[in-house]
């Protein structure tokens, strides 16, 4: 497999485009949706490149509105290679959110229909399982292949959450997705954490003790 030079560098634009005139066969762009909540999982996605519409236009999650990210992840699930991965909160109580945000990106890679020659991920970690993965910082911003996968992600998830809100609908899971909001804090107050609440995250674990 073809290593990284040392001196290789990527421009902020058409990224893809950079690696594949270097020898990368296939590229694929990981994120995650869910590390700051104090309830429900952690999901992590994953999406090979493909050079299509689809791809180019595709933005941060951050950056979308809710109707705007499901518009765009209905059309990534048609043109583009993708997986996902949920990992739970008892699996995030049990080896702390970061390693279950890791866990749940190579998972996906793992899950996809070939192994891509380079894998990247945004933010400061690489995948450990993974020696062909690269840490890019603000990647979702950056490359487009990270920001299809933010928004497979995050749409992936708040489906999930508001799943939740109608099993738990004391909590409004449909409305703050399991932030910290001053709405969640006085729920979680009043009742007490529910199944899917983070019990080691601060704000939970004062509950649960």
């Amino acid at each position: 497999m073809m290593k990284l030079r040392p001196d290789f560098t990527l421009s902020n634009a058409a990224i893809e485009r950079d690696l594949i005139a270097h020898g990368f066969a296939s590229i694929c762009g990981c994120d995650e949706a869910g590390r700051g909540p104090l309830a429900g999982p952690v999901v992590g996605a994953a999406v090979l490149f493909r050079d299509c519409e689809t791809l180019w236009h595709c933005r941060d999650s951050k950056t979308l509105t809710e109707r705007i990210r499901e518009d765009f992840f209905e059309k990534i699930v048609t043109d583009l290679s993708y997986s996902f991965t949920t990992i739970d909160a008892d699996r995030i109580d049990e080896v702390n959110i970061r390693v279950a945000s890791l866990e749940a990106m190579e998972t996906s890679v793992l899950k996809l229909e070939i192994t891509p020659s380079i894998v990247y991920v945004d933010g400061r970690d690489r995948l450990p399982g993974l020696p062909n993965s690269r840490a890019l910082v603000k990647g979702d911003a950056l490359m487009a292949t990270i920001s299809a996968a933010s928004i497979v992600a995050k749409v992936a998830r708040d489906r999930l959450m508001r799943d939740f809100a109608l099993r738990f609908p004391e909590y409004g899971f449909d409305r703050h997705y399991g932030y910290p909001t001053a709405q969640h804090r006085a729920a979680l107050r009043l009742f007490g954490p529910c199944p899917i609440h983070r019990k080691t995250f601060r704000g939970v674990r004062e509950l649960v003790e």
